[in-house]
Formats: C-alpha cells, sequence, structure tokens
C-alpha cells in the first residue's frame, strides 16, 4: 500500500516520499477513475509525459502508471476504447486531441489503494501556527496570479454562507462566469478547504478551521495596527 502525506505548504501530495504530478483528465472521466471501470487512456505527445510505475493525482483519485506504448492508430481497440471510457476506438480517435501527426501513446493504470489524500487533508482541522502560515501564503499567492484581483478568502466564506448552492448561483453572486469559478473552487479543495457535493460545496473541516483561526489571527494584527498608529 502507498505512504501518503500532503507537504506542509499543502501544495503537493506526496506518495512514498515522491511529489506526484498530475494527469489531467476531462471530468466526464472521473467517476470512473474513482470505481475502477477507467484504466486506460490515450494521448498525442511528442514525447512520454508519465512514467510507469509512478502514482499521479486525477480528479478521480490517485492512480499507478503501469505501462505506456506508443502505438498506430489501427492498434487502438473496441476494448481498450471502452476501458478508456468510450463506447469505440473509432470515437477515441475522434477525440484524440493534438495534431495528428504526433504518435499515439496508450496509458494502462489502476486506481491507487486508499483514501484521496486530498479527502485525508480537508478531515484535519487540527491547524498548528505554521499550518495557518503555510495556507495563507498559498492564498495569497492564488490571490496574487488572479487577473480578477483577490478571491480567495471572499470565496470561502461565499461557501460557508451558502453551502450546497448550485455553482452558478454562487458565481453569479460575485458577478463572475461559472466556468473559472468552479475552476478557482477547485483550487481551494485542492489544499483541503472545501468539499464538493452533487450540488455546490461546503467548507471542509480543515476550511472552517482555518477560517476560524485566520479571522482570529486578522483580528488580533488589526488591532495591532490601531496601537500602532495611535501612539
Amino acid at each position: 500500500m502507498l505512504s501518503r502525506q500532503v507537504t506542509a505548504a499543502n501544495r503537493h501530495v506526496v506518495v512514498d516520499g515522491r511529489i506526484v504530478a498530475a494527469m489531467r483528465f476531462l471530468k466526464r472521466f472521473w467517476a470512473g477513475i474513482e470505481d475502477g471501470s477507467v484504466t486506460v487512456t490515450f494521448r498525442r505527445w511528442q514525447r512520454p509525459q508519465v512514467i510507469a510505475g509512478r502514482p499521479y493525482r486525477t480528479g478521480g483519485g490517485i492512480v499507478e502508471v503501469e505501462a505506456l506504448d506508443t502505438i498506430a492508430p489501427s492498434d487502438v481497440t473496441d476494448e481498450d476504447a471502452v476501458r478508456s471510457g468510450y463506447p469505440s476506438a473509432a470515437a477515441v480517435l475522434a477525440d484524440l486531441r493534438g495534431p495528428p501527426d504526433l504518435p499515439i501513446t496508450r496509458i494502462r493504470f489502476h486506481r491507487a489503494a486508499g483514501p484521496d489524500p486530498r479527502a485525508t487533508l480537508a478531515a484535519d482541522d487540527e491547524l498548528t501556527a505554521d499550518d495557518v502560515v503555510a495556507i495563507t501564503t498559498r492564498l495569497e499567492r492564488l490571490d496574487r496570479a488572479s487577473s480578477i484581483g483577490p478571491w480567495t478568502r471572499a470565496t470561502l466564506a461565499l461557501i460557508s454562507e451558502h453551502p450546497e448552492r448550485r455553482a452558478p448561483d454562487l458565481a453569479a453572486m460575485v458577478g463572475r462566469e461559472t466556468a473559472p469559478f468552479k475552476l478557482d473552487v477547485r483550487k481551494l479543495k485542492n489544499l483541503g478547504l472545501t468539499l464538493s457535493f452533487p450540488v455546490g460545496y461546503r467548507l471542509s473541516p480543515r476550511g472552517r478551521a482555518y477560517m476560524d483561526r485566520d479571522g482570529d489571527e486578522g483580528g488580533r494584527a488589526s488591532t495591532r495596527r490601531v496601537g500602532r498608529r495611535a501612539r
């Protein structure tokens, strides 16, 4: 079984002492990855982007790559297509992204045993002072990188005030388009701060603990600033 943790900065999943990179899948494949019915994927890559024997993060949990090989379009079988979440080889080839002159890589993988480390992180509400600083640093970095300005704390507060509310409703409340709003919430989920539901989101235990601690720290900091100005 794999040994998992998340780094102190809450930015990387670590499995057996190695930082785990992401392997991206469209959302419609996540459920199949999670239940083990999707175990193959096809990519057009100039060079391999994953390594056999290593774990990778996906929207459906951690997977372990078993093997990868470069194949011709005629080598895509209906059997592998079904295992990749498609009805046929023709459907796979029609949906493959990338220039048609790039080689096709077939990747076989399986869902890794054990819970998604993000879920484990989300349930951990015993935050140390270092944890709070690390989360704050990461949120501030997300804020600085955003074209819309600071959004992380406002989004956490919005989810706290409107649990399991439709994402389009939440996005409209802050004047945002739904797709980029959902993408930003996913970034908060990757930090273990939110939980996804069939409809909407909730703060995770960790997210709730952070908001409580962040509010306390912010209040004390404001008091200290006011005191310094008064002097």
